[in-house]
């Protein structure tokens, strides 16, 4: 009889531990997709340039984004975190991959140039390197890459960066340091941080610029009295594209 108890209770203990792994497994995955619900709410776009090739073309192998654009084009990293790897890679070229305490890894290939060391902590719009075309790459441009847990050979874990930035087709330009958020877009706080320590300007006191409808880089600088140049340089921009509620440093 004791016997048959104590199988019993040996039973009833391993089934307790067989359904605390399954809910933890679960749990975990509930975690992560959660996380990318948050995240797609304040991701920003790495760099500026035009969308040239997209998540799962070429026979499903192509486990990233890549954006088009000029070389020693400024690369921000899109959330705060710290640099897992700097190196050069004969795939791809100088990279960069950075965990995010999200749960994701994020990478940055073809560099021209890499800015930051492995062990190095970020923030949201700092700048870890230049656009280039150094590795297996055919055009200046930069391949980005978003992983849920982890990076691996094999990609495993990879998911379409679009999911996390906002979506973007292939020919459409996009603007670093802009977080999607619905049908509006808003610049992330930090690079606009970063903007006015590497400005030239930054010992003048600035002041923050919503833009509206209708609003062109012209009428801002008129309307501050400064000039287009000013403005384009205080924030970076490479070109005269502006948006409906983004946030401008101004003098």
């Amino acid at each position: 009889m004791r016997d048959y108890i104590k199988r019993f209770l040996i039973a009833i203990i391993m089934a307790l531990c067989v359904s605390l792994l399954f809910l933890g497994g679960k749990h975990s995955e509930a975690a992560v997709t959660q996380d990318a619900e948050v995240i797609n709410d304040h991701w920003i776009w790495p760099a500026d340039g035009i969308i040239s090739d997209t998540y799962g073309t070429r026979q499903g192998k192509h486990k990233g984004i890549d954006i088009a654009g000029r070389i020693d084009t400024p690369i921000l990293v899109v959330e705060d975190g710290v640099v897992e790897k700097s190196y050069y890679s004969n795939t791809y070229g100088n990279v960069v991959f950075v965990k995010h305490p999200s749960h994701f890894v994020t990478v940055y290939a073809h560099l021209n140039r890499r800015n930051v060391a492995k062990g190095q902590m970020l923030k949201q719009g700092d700048v870890i390197g230049k656009m280039g075309r150094t590795g297996q790459a055919t055009g200046t441009h930069l391949h980005f890459e978003a992983h849920q847990l982890e990076w691996r050979y094999d990609k495993k874990y990879a998911l379409d960066p679009e999911k996390l930035l906002g979506q973007a087709d292939v020919g459409e330009s996009v603007q670093a340091g802009i977080a999607s958020i619905g049908d509006s877009v808003l610049a992330a706080s930090s690079l606009l941080r970063l903007q006015q320590n590497d400005s030239t300007n930054s010992s003048q006191a600035l002041d923050k610029y919503i833009v509206k409808e209708g609003d062109t880089l012209s009428s801002i600088a008129q309307k501050q009295n400064t000039t287009v140049s000013a403005v384009k340089n205080l924030n970076h921009l490479t070109s005269d594209l502006i948006k409906p509620k983004q946030i401008l440093k101004v003098p």
